[in-house]
């Protein structure tokens, strides 16, 4: 990279601190994947209503820009200019700060995601429990939102979201118990490299029943249909977020979907193999012209994102609504058991030296 700069830049680089040149680099490496990230939420929104759309028989956005594509950013014009009503009787300091209390934790998590072979904002060893810390952060903000509202009704949709968040919440961190059991690490890269050699090595295999835990969990956190009980409208009218407008309730919309683009990438990470690819391992692809799909790369992973984005689509456009006792039964009385008794035969397996244990000395 230094040979396509002019010297006076590489020697102005060479100069510096050390300390001024690791911040440089990773502040770029945060301008980088937050501006990533914000424009996947964007897009998300668009591909969202044509694949819905689709399924439905219907065009889906097509007015605004070629095949519809300026759609996006005319939302995000309308949502700017549009006012923010504050509720006379509000705590108007809660009240502005409970979206925003939503949408930094989602952000602040693609910190510890690992991007690419060595591409990582920060290689912490605890970042398991960093991705803990901060997903269980955004119940504060649907919570202070239905409370400093001063509404009735925003406060019986903030609890329901809580009393959801909470359950399932339980039941992704016991599912992760099982991935850090099979990896031995809670670095995140370590997570990935331990799955790498190919689709048999990936997690998802001898840990089966807990990736699909942590995948319905994960619907559930993020308030998605069949499982957005909060914005029942012919129960609660549109749950927490009820009294919000214009730019405060287009972050709890940029929060919901973030949270979906980053519930995507942990699963591809924990389970997936994260960059690793499918194909890894295949010898005869050495040497042709194909070999660069048996190669770890940035995009095996945004092809495993873009999958289960597209299930998110498809899940609001087939499956009704659930009943709130029948999401609060799923999570406590059958998710939590699995995750648990599954644990207790991962314990079995690295006894036997089965699955990913099989190698160990």
């Amino acid at each position: 990279m230094s040979s396509l700069l002019p010297q006076f830049i590489v020697d102005l680089w060479d100069s510096l601190p050390p300390l001024v040149q690791y911040l440089t680099v990773v502040t770029w490496k945060i301008l980088f994947v937050t501006i990533a990230v914000i424009l996947v939420v964007a897009f998300s929104t668009y591909f969202e209503r044509k694949v819905i759309g689709s399924m439905q028989s219907r065009v889906g956005p097509n007015r605004v820009g070629p095949l519809g594509l300026g759609q996006p950013f005319a939302d995000v014009i309308k949502l700017l200019i549009k006012e923010i009503v504050v509720p006379a009787q509000s705590n108007k300091f809660l009240f502005v700060i409970a979206p925003l209390l939503s949408l930094i934790p989602a952000l602040a998590t693609w910190a510890v995601v690992p991007l690419h072979p060595g591409f990582t904002i920060s290689n912490i060893n605890a970042g398991l429990l960093y991705v803990l810390a901060l997903t269980s952060l955004g119940v504060y903000g649907v919570i202070l939102a239905g409370w400093a509202s001063n509404s009735k009704y925003a406060l019986l949709g903030a609890m329901r979201s809580a009393a959801q968040i909470v359950a399932y919440e339980i039941a992704m961190g016991f599912a992760l118990v099982g991935v850090l059991m099979a990896a031995g690490s809670l670095n995140l890269g370590a997570i990935v490299e331990g799955q790498a050699g190919g689709f048999s090595n990936w997690f998802l295999l001898p840990l089966f029943p807990l990736f699909i835990v942590y995948w319905v969990s994960g619907v559930a956190e993020t308030n998605r249909a069949p499982f957005d009980v909060a914005e029942g409208e012919s129960e609660i009218v549109a749950g927490f977020h009820v009294e919000y407008a214009g730019v405060a309730f287009a972050l709890f919309f940029l929060a919901e979907y973030a949270n979906m683009v980053l519930i995507s990438a942990l699963a591809s990470v924990f389970f997936l193999g994260g960059w690793a690819s499918p194909l890894a391992g295949w010898t005869f692809l050495d040497g042709s012209l194909l070999a660069f799909i048996a190669a770890p790369s940035f995009f095996w992973l945004f092809a495993k994102i873009s999958f289960f984005m597209y299930s998110f689509f498809w899940f609001r456009a087939t499956f009704p609504r659930y009943r709130y006792d029948q999401i609060m039964r799923l999570g406590w009385k059958v998710f939590i058991p699995i995750t648990i008794f599954w644990i207790a035969v991962e314990a079995v397996m690295a006894w036997q030296r089965v699955g990913p244990w099989a190698n160990l000395g």
